[in-house]
């Protein structure tokens, strides 16, 4: 039998430094996997659609200060500046959100009001902009889809990056019959849920920011897609310089993470399996 040899103070002291050093690597180890957990304890899925503009560049800003990636839907439409959002002179703008990772659907170019579907084969819309503003139109299929990809064609000219396979028709309007043809030529419809009507397009009088920003921060939930715009032109106290900050600071501070849609589940499949046609 080998004999025992005692060990030495300084060797005992390496000794166990280095298993000191184990264990609390470990212990970071597990502690950096336990927060990692619980670092999102919900995820939600904001969502602007285009609007007058007047808070384009404030929340642009402000969703790049928390870093959170939202999505986009466009149409182009009359802004502040007298222009429309898919001229030329937004083409910085809209680019420099691609650049910070945000998703973007079309929100059809004239934004386009549906009335009803028409006959076996048609549909009668409302253009709000554009030549036939305020007209109500017979499509079919191909006109329809025409409309959802005006805004792809545009926006990648802007920006030189394709629209992600999604739509939100304006209203909320659609019918199946609009569903089925915007899936048949690459689109996936994408509304809002209830709690996430962030409602910036009420009467600031009977609906004032302080009670919009309350009803938000107790009813979001995991897994809300919310909805709200780049500026609205009837409400005379604009919801995003009041609203905005406070609301992603107290969803963050109750553990809420955000996503862009093509990543939520509904979507996330279709996203990757779909092109526009």
């Amino acid at each position: 039998m080998l004999p025992i040899r005692p060990i030495r103070p300084l060797r005992l002291k390496r000794l166990f430094a280095v298993c000191l050093t184990g264990w609390l690597a470990a212990g970071m180890l597990l502690a950096g996997s336990a927060s990692a957990a619980d670092a999102c304890r919900g995820t939600l899925y904001l969502t602007f659609d285009t609007g007058s503009m007047s808070q384009a560049q404030l929340i642009a800003d402000t969703l790049r200060r928390h870093h959170i990636r939202a999505t986009f839907f466009v149409a182009s439409e009359p802004t502040v500046h007298g222009d429309r959002s898919l001229d030329d002179g937004w083409k910085t703008y809209w680019k420099s959100l691609a650049a910070d990772g945000h998703a973007f659907g079309t929100h059809t170019f004239d934004h386009v009001y549906l009335v009803g579907d028409d006959g076996a084969d048609g549909i009668r819309v409302r253009p709000q902009f554009g030549p036939a503003a305020g007209q109500v139109q017979r499509w079919d299929q191909s006109a329809f889809c025409a409309e959802l990809k005006r805004t792809a064609t545009r926006f990648a000219a802007l920006t030189g990056r394709p629209l992600d396979h999604l739509w939100r028709a304006p209203g909320g309007r659609t019918s199946p019959r609009t569903l089925a043809w915007a899936e048949q030529c690459g689109f996936r419809h994408v509304g809002w849920d209830p709690a996430g009507f962030l409602g910036d397009e009420l009467s600031s009088e009977r609906y004032p920011n302080a009670r919009l920003l309350t009803q938000a921060l107790e009813r979001l939930k995991d897994g809300d897609i919310a909805m709200a715009h780049l500026g609205i032109w009837s409400r005379r106290d604009p919801w995003a310089p009041a609203v905005l900050e406070p609301l992603l600071t107290g969803l963050q501070a109750r553990g809420f993470c955000f996503a862009t849609i093509p990543e939520h589940p509904r979507y996330r499949q279709a996203s990757a399996n779909r092109s526009p046609r």
